[in-house]
């Protein structure tokens, strides 16, 4: 009879799943997504000129924490849950990656740069979900739909009264109801993400459900913050503020909206990624490069400066855009997994394995 440890050393060395490429593009494009929103100079106007840029702001990191949870799935089993030793194996290296993930945003932080570092936050809530990988899709997109409906109003009342910049809580409470990524809120992301993960993200039928639900939640997102800022008073600021879809406003029409963007996008792309994956390879490979191509851009605008964040031109973006899509392309095509990614596996891959066999020995004992 086959012990708990061969199951996950079945887990850990057995074939290895197929990538989903457009998983992994769209991934990618939300990465290149928060470069236009930290480097890009979107002009004011939406139809003229480089307005069509302010789609980056919010909704890249949206879709960036919506594939979080997409991840947590797929590494625990995808469309059908791990159990048992198996799941054990899972919980452990998603909690490890999430910790690893902490001192590199720390130090993202550390270096000063007008880049709102979403590594923290990410991690804390890539952590929270073990504790929710065994629940069913529905009830995942129920428990997101909460945190969108109780998240915003929270978040509000917590930046007014919880400790602020100058007490030594600040980082905590700033991932915890920030104005940027707040815990109580973009879980909201993470679930739906998670849900989504434990579907057959390959077959057509779910692309196109995605496709659906997608454009409905971004109707009903965007068109309820713009009819209700059109019908209530200015005086109505609390109304107003939970009502706005402004980037990072993190209210229930923002979040709603930008899930709808981010599943519209994953749809298409699962759909190009079946019949015509060689398309997006540069941007997929991005995808896979996620943490080392956003560590290194933030790295990059330390050095620059500033000014390459606010500056009025796109030649920055440009750079970022053409540099990263290259090196990651070549070095995907030559050495596989990013710096970053290959640690984080390797790391996480050997303490689930370490864990695995303490228990396996005390069991024997």
């Amino acid at each position: 009879m086959p012990t708990s440890q061969d199951t996950v050393r079945r887990e850990d060395q057995g074939a290895p799943r197929a990538r989903l490429v457009g998983v992994d593009a769209t991934r990618g494009l939300a990465v290149l997504g928060m470069f236009a929103a930290h480097v890009g100079a979107a002009g004011p106007d939406f139809w003229a000129g480089t307005g069509w840029l302010q789609v980056a702001d919010g909704r890249s990191a949206a879709t960036f924490a919506m594939l979080a949870g997409l991840s947590a799935a797929l590494l625990s089993g995808g469309p059908v849950p791990a159990e048992g030793a198996a799941l054990r194996f899972a919980r452990v290296r998603i909690l490890v990656r999430a910790a690893l993930l902490v001192p590199i945003g720390v130090v993202l932080i550390a270096l000063g740069t007008p880049v709102a570092v979403i590594l923290p936050a990410y991690a804390v809530m890539f952590a929270l979900l073990v504790l929710v990988l065994r629940v069913p899709p529905a009830w995942l997109v129920a428990a997101a739909g909460a945190v969108a409906v109780v998240g915003p109003p929270l978040a509000l009342a917590g930046r007014a009264v919880l400790p602020g910049a100058d007490s030594g809580l600040s980082q905590p409470v700033d991932v915890l109801v920030g104005q940027h990524y707040p815990v109580v809120v973009w879980s909201a992301y993470l679930l739906v993400g998670l849900a989504v993960g434990r579907l057959d993200l390959a077959a057509p039928t779910t692309s196109r459900r995605l496709a659906v639900v997608g454009a409905v939640a971004l109707v009903a997102g965007y068109g309820t913050s713009a009819v209700a800022l059109r019908v209530l008073p200015e005086s109505a600021t609390v109304l107003r503020a939970l009502l706005t879809a402004e980037p990072h406003a993190d209210t229930l029409p923002e979040v709603v909206g930008n899930l709808g963007v981010s599943l519209l996008v994953l749809a298409l792309l699962l759909a190009v990624g079946r019949r015509a994956p060689a398309v997006l390879v540069p941007v997929a490979a991005t995808g896979a490069l996620a943490l080392t191509a956003y560590v290194v851009h933030v790295v990059v605008i330390a050095a620059l400066g500033d000014d390459a964040v606010f500056g009025p031109e796109n030649g920055d973006l440009v750079a970022f855009v053409v540099v990263t899509v290259v090196a990651t392309t070549a070095w995907r095509a030559a050495l596989g997994r990013g710096p970053l990614e290959r640690a984080l596996h390797r790391v996480s891959t050997d303490a689930a394995r370490l864990d695995a066999e303490r228990r396996a020995v005390r069991a024997g004992r």
